[in-house]
């Protein structure tokens, strides 16, 4: 038979530039850097750091930094990776891309643990200028930095060098997290609105709150029985965290990158699904408020007070604002003027009072009342944004309960527990 050596050559070539092609179009891993209260105030952190670890064949991890509320420190990042090591070996065989636990150390930092000043700012750490490093690496791909608790961090990393807003992706799980951040969140908000950034408030709760779809064999602490439980080391550590319960929390934003389309959060993913915002929601009260007075959950509120003017350093909390048994630092604004900010992990009615050596503000008191959606119709006080700021879908058929948004997440609790389950079954 014989071969037209022109029809031969061509066919040659195709082949060749479709490798060619198909070698050049491989999908990047995506980088990612990890701040996590892990330790803290809430233990779902080692949860979601298991979860992490035994699919770290799908990211470039870049950083683990610890940036505790309460007494967590970079030694809990490190006791998980030690159980990570025991059982990758059985993870191997059928996933070799897994981080090796030398590496994962080696990226491991100590953040900030005190919550940040009304500035929004404080000191450099060591996990504040690893931001730096990693996000100015040579790299076509941007840094993805998935926020899990304090938000401080990521603040003082933007505050030293504001060039790297144009190198980072963010995804932060707000909420409770906000209410905590609140003096470095309004940094953040207020000096660079033109951040990229996925601020989910509400939506997170998908993950552990189940809707009425929820499959019986992984509902509540059925998934632990049936998946977890007498698989490896890490199974073995896992019961000691809400006693097996799945809550995981900060666990969507690695959801988002691994199914959906990360560069468009108004498409649906495993991570929930996001809207542009072009505000931010703030309210500044110059009184005491009363029920009457309302704002969005998840907005700034600021209250401030009139009292003596002294002299007083900078940044130096003089009075503290006790809301639910928890208590906020205020600050001296200046002029006579004390400041203190505030945002309600939900919506609810409550009440707060002021404590202070300083009697023109001991004692003060009020009520006020948070609501949904957020950040709800505009205000004259809001922070505006830029085009890549990203919140919760205020549709009201896609809240659970009061959590605006969650059900983006929750329909897909069967496909994202199941797919975590095959890699358990490894660990047998």
């Amino acid at each position: 038979m014989r071969i037209n050596i022109n029809v031969f050559y061509r066919i040659f070539c195709f082949l060749l530039l479709s490798a060619s092609l198909g070698f050049s179009q491989k999908k990047e891993k995506p980088r990612v850097l990890i701040s996590t209260d892990i330790g803290g105030t809430d233990p779902d952190d080692f949860q979601s750091m298991i979860h992490l670890l035994m699919y770290s064949d799908l990211f470039k991890i870049e950083g683990l930094i610890s940036s505790p509320f309460g007494n967590g420190k970079k030694q809990d990042i490190l006791d998980m990776i030690a159980l990570y090591e025991k059982d990758r070996p059985q993870l191997l065989n059928n996933y070799k891309e897994l981080a090796t636990p030398q590496a994962l150390r080696e990226v491991c930092k100590q953040g900030s643990k005190p919550s940040a000043p009304y500035a929004g700012y404080s000191k450099p750490t060591e996990g504040s200028d690893w931001i730096i490093t990693c996000a100015k690496k040579q790299s076509k791909e941007p840094l993805w930095v998935l926020v899990w608790g304090g938000i401080e961090d990521l603040a003082q990393a933007l505050h030293d060098a504001p060039e790297i807003e144009q190198k980072i992706r963010v995804f932060w799980i707000g909420g409770p997290n906000k209410k905590w951040s609140i003096n470095a969140y309004s940094y953040i908000v207020e000096h660079h609105p033109n951040l990229w950034i996925i601020e989910s408030n509400a939506t997170y709760r998908g993950w552990f709150m189940e809707d009425e779809n929820a499959p019986k064999n992984m509902h509540d602490a059925a998934y632990y029985e049936n998946f977890i439980k007498g698989h490896g080391a890490m199974g073995t550590d896992f019961i000691k965290y809400y006693n097996g319960h799945i809550k995981m929390g900060d666990t969507p934003s690695l959801a988002y990158l691994m199914n959906g389309k990360p560069n468009d959060p108004t498409q649906e993913s495993w991570g929930g699904q996001y809207k542009p915002i072009a505000y931010s929601s703030r309210h500044i009260f110059e009184r005491n408020t009363s029920k009457l007075d309302s704002f969005p959950a998840y907005g700034v509120v600021e209250w401030r007070f009139k009292g003596p003017a002294i002299s007083i350093p900078a940044d130096s909390a003089c009075f503290t604002l006790e809301i639910q048994k928890q208590e906020w630092a205020g600050y001296y604004l200046g002029n006579g003027i004390y400041g203190v900010r505030y945002s309600s992990k939900k919506p609810e009615v409550s009440s707060y009072i002021v404590h202070s050596k300083i009697k023109e503000l001991d004692g003060q008191k009020g009520e006020y009342t948070s609501t949904a959606p957020w950040p709800s119709k505009p205000n004259k006080d809001d922070y505006q944004l830029g085009k890549n700021w990203y919140g919760d879908l205020p549709n009201p058929e896609l809240f659970l309960a009061d959590q605006q948004g969650a059900r983006t997440i929750s329909k897909h609790r069967q496909a994202y527990l199941a797919d975590w389950a095959k890699r358990w079954a490894l660990l047998k």
